[in-house]
This record gives C-alpha cells, structure tokens and sequence, in this order.
C-alpha cells in the first residue's frame, strides 16, 4: 500500500489501517479469534492500529482492547517497531454507555491506565475522544499537551472535532491526527471543510467507519450503482467504498473495523486499489440512503 503522512514528526503509514472497536463491544469474537484477525490485518501491511480506552463493554472492562492488541503484538513475528497503536482518552462507560469526560485529572488517570493496558513506556499517539461540553476544549487540550511534554505520549491526536476546534488545539500542542466519521453515508468531514484542514496543514485524517458502520454497511453489497461497479472490477462493495474514500485527499487514512479474517484483508486490499474518475464521480453523485 502507498504510504500517507501523519503530522507532529509521526511517521507515515500505509494508507489503511486497523480499527479495534469491534472486537471488544457486544458480540465480541473470542480473544484468540480477535488476536488472529489483528495479526492478519498486520501480516497484510497495516502498520497502524486505532484502538480506545473505552472499547469495552462497561466500566468494568476498560481497557479490554488495548489489553487485546497488546497480546496481539507481543505474539506477532513481524517488525513490531514499525507498528503505531494510537488510543483515545476522555470518554467513560457507566453501565454500558458512551459519555464524555474532558476533565484534566481523567484524561491523566485515563492515560496512566492505557500505558499500563499496551504494556509500554510511551504512546504513539493519543487522540482526545470527543470534545466534552462540560470543559473548556483548551483545558482538555492542555492536559495531552502536558503529558507529551512529559514523554508519556509521542504524538497528539484529535477525534470527532471541528476546524475551528483544530485550529484552537494547534495554538496550544502539535496535532499528529484528526480521526472523525467519513463515508458515503456521512459526508459531513468533506462538507465542513476538516478533511482540506487536514490535508493542508499536513495532519493525517482517520476516517472511522469508513464503510458506514453497523446496519449501513450491510446495505452496500445489494446498492445498484456499487453492484454493477464490484462485479465489473471483481472486488467488494467494501473495498469500492473504502476506496472512494481513500481518494477524497492525500491525508485520508482508512481505519475500518472487522471481526472477520476474511474482512480484514478485504479492507487492506482495498488500500490498492485505483478506481476510475468515472467510478469515483459515479459515487460522489449518488446518494446513499441511511434509512
């Protein structure tokens, strides 16, 4: 796959990823079934995985798929330096819900727990979940400002933001990543501008559920303008999807979830394959529907 380029000295990464959350909510694969497909995605290329704090079930399993990558990596044979695991604090799980909590003292005490849970000294990138209503965004901000000056993390990230809060973020901390909703279905990251942000500032964009996620991805490989695109190339709806993703901007880097083997590798291909201007336009002008 072609390399794309993460900002704040991270390195740059093969331009799909892996996403973890999958594998630890409802329905979860069982844990040896998890490691082979996070060692699949990696034995194919993927050189970066998105992982949270909060991929869990309740506040009681926090940390399951740090925990779970973890054991993935040390079992791994291949070039495990060249591997980034970037995970997400200020979120929390009280009896299975996903609520915000921007606060300094949490995002520390957060942060502290997924060194412990990736079992390593320092990580890579560390993505602010969400902006909490309840905090100023500067203070939230400034609290992963501090803990890269301390060296517990490499690289600052952001997650479900906008420009303007990028710009806010920029003043205070290099911003390595911004990883925010994109796919057919949810064009807004296109539409408001955070994608050409990225792109022009050099940061690398994750695009999470690049595919729809839940129920909508499972309407792709019956929609009529995918159908008749997947069989004439010979590959998935999926991989189509991703790859019209991919195209929107240099700085886009796909991040879907699998809790398939088969899946995963249908997401890494995807991450090479061109599609024409007349399949890319043909996509651009349909409309999905999320009903």
């Amino acid at each position: 796959m072609k390399l794309r380029t993460l900002g704040a000295g991270a390195p740059a990464v093969p331009a799909v990823g892996y996403g973890g959350m999958h594998l630890s909510l409802q329905e979860r694969p069982p844990q040896q079934v998890s490691i082979e497909v996070v060692r699949a995605a990696l034995d194919a290329g993927v050189r970066l995985i998105d992982t949270a704090d909060v991929y869990c079930l309740d506040d009681s399993d926090l940390g399951h798929n740090e925990r779970l990558v973890a054991d993935a990596l040390r079992g791994w044979n291949g070039p495990r330096n060249e591997v980034l695991v970037a995970t997400k604090g200020g979120l929390t799980r009280p009896g299975g819900r996903w609520e915000r909590d921007g606060r300094p003292k949490h995002l520390r005490r957060a942060c502290e727990r997924s060194l412990r849970a990736l079992g390593v000294d320092r990580i890579a990138i560390y993505q602010l979940h969400a902006p909490d209503p309840k905090v100023p965004f500067e203070e939230s901000v400034g609290a992963l400002a501090d803990l890269r000056r301390e060296g517990k993390i490499h690289s600052v990230g952001l997650s479900n933001v906008s420009v303007a809060q990028i710009r806010a973020a920029e003043a205070i901390v290099p911003i390595a990543s911004v990883q925010n909703r994109l796919n057919p279905f949810f064009r807004e990251a296109l539409e408001e501008g955070v994608v050409a942000y990225c792109e022009e500032r050099g940061i690398g964009f994750l695009a999470y559920s690049p595919v729809g996620g839940g129920r909508l991805n499972r309407k792709l490989p019956e929609h009529p303008v995918l159908l008749p695109m997947a069989a004439k190339l010979g590959v998935s709806a999926h991989a189509l999807v991703l790859a019209w993703v991919l195209s929107r901007s240099p700085a886009v880097i796909a991040i879907p979830s699998a809790r398939r083997l088969e899946h995963a590798l249908d997401s890494v291909r995807a991450g090479e394959l061109e599609l024409s201007a007349e399949d890319l336009a043909a996509i651009d002008r349909t409309e999905f529907s999320r009903a």
